[in-house]
C-alpha cells in the first residue's frame, strides 16, 4: 500500500479527472487485497509528441503515487502498422521514452516504479500470435470492427486497414502479456477496452480494470490531435512557438469551453494550488487564482479577459517543458524523424 494513504485515498488519486472507471467497485478490491497493483498504458510511436501526452502523465503520475507499479507500452509495432518506417522505430521508441520520463519528472513524479516495455519484445513471441489466433476465431469482423472504431478511424481515416482491424486482438491480449491488473487509455478506447474484458475470459484469461481519461478540447477545433493545424504544440517546441500557438487558440469570451481552459483545469490546477494572470495596471493589475472555479467564474462572468488567460497558459506550459527541451531530447528527435 502506499506510504500512508488509505484505500480511499488511494481510489480519489485514481480516479480523479478520470472519465470512467469499469469498474470502480473492482478497483475497490483490487487495492484492497493487492499492495503494489500493475497499471499500463500504451502508446503508439509514430509523431512526435504534443503537450497532449501531459494528460497520460499525470494520470501515470497518480497511479505512482498511489503505490502502483507502472508500465508503458511503447507499441512500435502498431506504430509500424500504422505506416512508420521499420527503420526508425527503434529510433523513435529511444525518443518517446526520453521525452516521457522527462514530462513525467517535469510534474514532480517519482519515476522509481515506472517501466517501459516496447511492443516487439513479446508480440512477436509464439505464444502471443498463438493467442491472436485464437481470438481471431471468436472475434467476428463486425466485432473488430466496432471495438477499434474511434481510436483506429482517429489514426488510420475512414479507410481502415486490416491492421486496423487486428488492433483490438493485440492491445486486449497486452493486459495478458505485460502482467497487468489495470489499463489506462482514453475514453475515445472504450470500446477495445470493453472488449478484452468480454473476449479474453473466453481463452482463459482474467478481465481487467478499465480506467478512462476523458478527451480533451483542442486548442483549435473538438479534439486535440496533432493533424489539426494550430492544436498541435509539440514537447520540443519553443517558448515563442507554445506562446503562438496558446495566442492563437480558439476562445470566445465568455465561454470556459475550449482548448486553454481544458489545460488550465486537467495540467495547470491539478499541478499547482495558486494561479497568477499578471495583466498591467490599467487592465486591474495580476490577480490570483486558487482554484479552478474560481478562474472559470470570472471567465464567464467577462471578468477576465481570453488574451490574459492565454498568456497565463503559455507561461506555464513553458515551465514545464523547459524540463524537457533538452539537447539529448534534440538529438533523439532528429534521428528519430529525419
Amino acid at each position: 500500500m502506499a506510504k500512508g494513504l488509505s484505500v480511499d485515498e488511494r481510489m480519489a488519486l485514481i480516479t480523479r479527472n478520470t472519465a470512467e472507471v469499469i469498474d470502480e467497485e473492482e478497483l475497490k478490491a483490487l487495492l484492497n487485497e493487492k499492495k503494489e497493483p500493475v497499471v499500463y498504458w500504451g502508446t503508439m510511436t509514430t509523431g512526435s509528441p504534443s503537450i497532449a501526452y501531459l494528460f497520460p502523465m499525470l494520470k501515470i503520475a497518480d497511479f505512482l503515487r498511489a503505490g502502483c507499479k507502472v508500465k508503458i507500452l511503447l507499441a512500435d509495432l502498431h506504430a509500424a502498422l500504422d505506416g512508420s518506417p521499420w527503420d526508425l522505430l527503434e529510433k523513435r521508441s529511444a525518443y518517446y521514452k526520453e521525452v516521457l520520463t522527462s514530462m513525467l519528472k517535469a510534474i514532480g513524479t517519482d519515476v522509481k516504479r515506472l517501466e517501459f516495455v516496447k511492443g516487439s519484445s513479446f508480440q512477436l513471441d509464439k505464444q502471443f500470435f498463438n493467442d491472436v489466433l485464437k481470438l481471431s476465431t471468436i472475434s467476428s469482423v463486425r466485432d473488430s470492427t466496432k471495438a477499434a472504431s474511434e481510436a483506429v478511424k482517429t489514426a488510420q481515416g475512414d479507410s481502415v486497414k486490416l491492421s486496423g482491424l487486428v488492433y483490438p486482438l493485440m492491445q486486449a491480449l497486452d493486459e495478458e502479456y505485460l502482467g497487468v491488473d489495470i489499463q489506462l487509455a482514453g475514453v475515445d478506447q472504450r470500446k477495445i477496452l470493453v472488449y478484452a474484458r468480454e473476449y479474453l475470459p473466453q481463452i482463459g484469461y482474467k478481465a481487467r480494470v478499465e480506467v478512462m481519461n476523458p478527451m480533451i478540447r483542442g486548442l483549435v477545433g473538438e479534439q486535440m490531435r496533432s493533424s489539426v493545424e494550430g492544436s498541435k504544440i509539440d514537447v520540443l517546441d519553443d517558448q515563442k512557438m507554445v506562446e503562438k500557438r496558446v495566442n492563437g487558440a480558439d476562445f470566445v469570451e465568455g465561454d470556459s469551453d475550449n482548448g486553454v481552459m481544458a489545460l488550465l483545469k486537467y495540467v495547470v490546477f491539478v499541478l499547482k494550488d495558486e494561479l497568477v494572470v499578471k495583466r498591467p495596471e490599467k487592465f486591474g493589475g495580476d490577480v490570483s487564482y486558487a482554484s479552478y472555479g474560481e478562474l472559470e467564474a470570472e471567465v464567464v462572468s467577462k471578468k477576465m479577459h481570453p488574451l490574459d488567460v492565454k498568456v497565463a497558459l503559455a507561461r506555464e506550459l513553458n515551465v514545464l517543458l523547459d524540463v524537457v527541451r533538452t539537447e539529448k531530447a534534440k538529438k533523439l528527435k532528429k534521428l528519430a524523424y529525419p
